[in-house]
């Protein structure tokens, strides 16, 4: 365990008083996963609407917002959009079945973007896949102007759709529901309806993997506390139904490579043809691609297909692959390992190794006329790229810490790492507690100085 220093011993003194605060807590937490709680993790600042059966009753969902629902088994939900005559609106719901529920490689969701007619303005379906295990999936609509079309573009209502689907003999629970609102301003010098055509062509070919020790960070559990990662070689562990979320920033004109590797493992035989699936989605939270890999215990990895530079005319262009990338901000990386190699190889964990490469210089972004809503969606900010700097530079021990500053290589640093995200609850101890660190810094300086 190492000395313990004064400074440890009021890391465990505020360690302990953070157990003691979140018992009661940690009980019910246990109770609730007992339970088949979701392992996904909602946005803090979801606002809970329930979805309506019909239109006439849907509520309303504003620009910037972050819902949560619930979406019932054969579900059809209505919610309501009220938009101007300029800006492009996109709508995503990710779906998310509890952990052991039964889905079929046909499950998924589908929505769908109306107007008052019935009329489809857009509309997208994602779905579970041969892995046949259940993960949160998403799926995106929108409502854009200037296109070649007149129908959506008239300023009023408009409805977003989402449809359940759900194949016979599969799941009879219900699953939750996180939609978001996001509102992309039109260009300023926008000119005639297909004016600006979709690249033809673009460098397509796949740059070597990085080399290099990779360097442990751990991915979030939702879209909401995705991990910011930049170019690198990042390391971690999933287990079986697990579902790992990493956001990177990718700016106009850059291109996105990503590779999965999947460590080998010590135990087990067999084969399953479906075990790891990493998904791209954009900003929007849009599905962009997916790459999926199997495996039979010995290490093996998955690359993206190569993309295109993120280009504003590439929302033109057809295909996922191509369309998808027509903005600059945070794409998600998320990564999930089948509940089948459980059976084969084990509970795990497994290593996880990212390869992420983000290459090309950046340009300007086109002259929108506003802010997006949330602001800076559609963009790559100061904060994004020092996000990604900084975890590029920490090391793994006893070097530059993720916040960019200096480590000591002691345990006291970690463990107050840990006691600042053990929760809400633990506020008053963790206060006390640096309180205490400080008075007693300062006395052993004023020691040393009287000495």
């Amino acid at each position: 365990m190492g000395r313990r220093t004064v400074r440890g011993a009021v890391v465990a003194a505020v360690l302990c008083a953070v157990v003691g605060a979140g018992a009661g807590s940690g009980a019910g937490s246990e109770a609730v996963a007992a339970s088949g709680a979701y392992t996904y993790a909602f946005a803090e600042d979801a606002q809970v609407v329930e979805g309506a059966a019909s239109t006439t009753d849907a509520v309303q969902l504003e620009p910037g917002g972050t819902y949560r629902s619930t979406l019932p088994v054969n579900g059809r939900l209505y919610y309501r959009l009220e938009l101007d005559a300029t800006s492009n609106a996109y709508v995503s719901a990710t779906a998310v079945p509890r952990p052991g529920t039964t889905v079929s490689a046909s499950d998924g969701v589908k929505v769908t973007v109306q107007d008052t007619d019935a009329r489809s303005c857009s509309y997208d379906s994602t779905r579970f896949g041969a892995s046949r295990s259940p993960h949160p999936v998403a799926a995106w609509a929108s409502r854009t102007t200037g296109g070649e079309t007149t129908a959506c573009q008239s300023a009023g209502t408009y409805y977003l759709v989402v449809d359940r689907i759900d194949s016979a003999g599969s799941s009879s629970d219900d699953w939750g529901l996180e939609l978001t609102y996001a509102s992309e301003p039109r260009l300023a010098n926008e000119e005639a309806p297909g004016a600006t055509p979709s690249p033809e062509s673009w460098d397509s070919a796949s740059p070597a993997p990085l080399a290099g020790d990779a360097v442990r960070r751990e991915g979030g559990a939702g879209f909401g506390s995705a991990t910011a990662v930049g170019q690198g070689v990042w390391q971690d562990d999933i287990t079986p139904g697990e579902t790992l979320f990493y956001r990177v920033p990718v700016d106009w004109g850059q291109q996105l490579h990503a590779v999965a590797e999947l460590g080998s493992s010590s135990g087990g035989k067999g084969f399953v043809s479906s075990a790891l699936v990493m998904s791209l989605y954009n900003p929007a939270r849009g599905y962009v691609d997916d790459e999926g890999l199997g495996y039979d215990g010995r290490q093996t990895s998955a690359a993206l297909d190569p993309l295109p530079p993120v280009a504003y005319a590439n929302r033109s262009g057809v295909g996922d692959r191509l369309s998808g990338m027509r903005f600059a901000g945070s794409y998600y990386l998320v990564v999930h390992l089948g509940e089948q190699l459980k059976t084969r190889f084990g509970a795990g964990p497994y290593g996880l190794t990212l390869r992420v490469q983000v290459s090309g210089t950046a340009k300007d972004a086109p002259g929108y006329l506003g802010q997006s809503v949330p602001r800076d969606m559609f963009a790559v900010t100061d904060q994004d790229r020092q996000a990604a700097a900084g975890w590029a530079s920490g090391a793994v021990a006893g070097g530059t810490g993720a916040d960019g500053a200096a480590g000591s290589g002691g345990s006291g640093d970690a463990a107050m790492r840990v006691v600042a995200v053990s929760g809400i609850g633990a506020g008053s101890a963790l206060v006390l507690g640096l309180a205490l660190w400080t008075i007693v810094a300062r006395r052993r300086a004023g020691a040393s100085a009287a000495s």
